[in-house]
């Protein structure tokens, strides 16, 4: 089962330059995730201070009752254990060809024989469509192969937390929609917590239980996937939908003049960018595991804290879960697996601004709020 992650006012510089600062939420244990942003927000930084590879200046990372922000080394080293990371170009080894690439953590951490080690390898290379690559340098296949190879490694010690950056870097939309369907396998297979980076607004808008976005230096928002697909909140509305119309701009942020500028623009006609406002709307149906996959569990606790805190949401993500419900046939007060759902904090949602985060009213800190 995955581990919960909990993160708590971190901050992170390069000398005087501020990526991000007071960044609070939680991952809940074995669901999947996803954190959005403009490039250059952090992100990958984000995902390489939750394995110990940065240290934040402040706050602190709570990963299964452990600070990785105050142990000793030899405690991270086994925090790190519970980890499997999909870099974003894959971080293969050069020299060595794709089998010994994802053999190489079993033969590090493990003392399984060849035989063993054989057959989990061979296990991850058939999921991640590698079958018959496995003696090939990484140089001598192409990108997407090399995530996939990737994927297979950091899967090899069956991790309860996987973090995932950039997925579809590197694929074509086609294959990227079979990598995402390989992560809801996956935790469904194994119940991981699983973290993806991404600017993929479609594997955004299917596959992740939980939504998160850095902007500004800020955690903007963080909680059930509804609330940030529904949200009205200016950056997050403008990146959903791949506008030019809204604060952000080739750089971070844009200012005013060039707003009135490119509205004035949108207004005589010329196209945003966008794609038409019908394509967008609502709440697309979550992508679900390949039928005869395990159930999965992280989908039930969920639902249940969701419907635990439902009523403390806005009320278009109050309105979008319970359209969602109704077409499921989940009742609202007692769905399907409710029985079963293992007793999870209640979630909390963090939204700003631009003047930065502000709580929602009546919700618990569990989806995590900056103040």
């Amino acid at each position: 089962m995955g581990v919960e992650v909990a993160v708590n006012g971190l901050t992170k510089s390069f000398g005087s330059q501020k990526i991000w600062e007071d960044v609070t939420f939680t991952l809940p244990e074995g669901e999947v995730s996803a954190l959005l942003g403009p490039s250059g927000t952090g992100k990958s930084v984000f995902l390489k201070s939750l394995i110990g590879l940065l240290r934040p200046e402040q706050g602190s990372i709570d990963i299964g009752g452990t600070d990785i922000l105050q142990c000793t080394a030899k405690e991270l080293y086994e925090v790190r254990k519970l980890f499997g990371v999909l870099f974003q170009d894959g971080a293969l080894f050069g020299s060595m060809n794709i089998y010994d690439n994802v053999a190489f953590p079993l033969r590090e951490h493990t003392r399984k024989s060849e035989s063993e080690i054989r057959k989990i390898v061979m296990e991850k290379l058939e999921l991640t469509g590698l079958m018959g690559a496995e003696g090939k340098l990484p140089g001598e296949i192409s990108g997407g192969m090399r995530k996939r190879a990737g994927l297979a490694r950091a899967l090899v010690l069956d991790p309860q937390i996987l973090l995932v950056d950039e997925p579809d870097s590197g694929l074509d939309p086609v294959r990227t929609t079979y990598l995402a369907n390989t992560l809801i396998d996956i935790n469904a297979q194994i119940d991981a917590t699983i973290l993806i980076v991404t600017h993929n607004i479609n594997l955004a808008r299917t596959v992740p239980d939980n939504l998160g976005m850095l902007y500004r230096k800020r955690l903007v928002m963080f909680g059930p996937r509804e609330v940030l697909l529904t949200s009205e909140e200016g950056a997050i509305r403008q990146f959903l939908r791949g506008s030019k119309i809204g604060p952000i701009g080739m750089s971070e942020e844009k200012d005013d003049a060039q707003m009135r500028e490119e509205m004035a623009q949108a207004a005589a006609g010329h196209n945003d960018g966008a794609p038409g406002e019908d394509e967008l709307q609502g709440v697309p149906p979550q992508m679900q595991p390949t039928p005869g996959s395990p159930v999965r569990q992280g989908e039930i606790r969920r639902e249940q804290r969701v419907r635990e805190l439902l009523d403390t949401l806005p009320q278009n993500a109050q309105d979008a879960i319970r359209e969602e419900w109704a077409a499921r046939g989940i009742d609202e007060h007692q769905g399907p697996g409710a029985g079963n759902a293992g007793a999870a904090p209640a979630a909390a949602v963090a939204s700003s601004a631009a003047g930065g985060p502000q709580r929602t009213s009546a919700v618990d800190d569990h989806y995590g709020s900056s103040e």
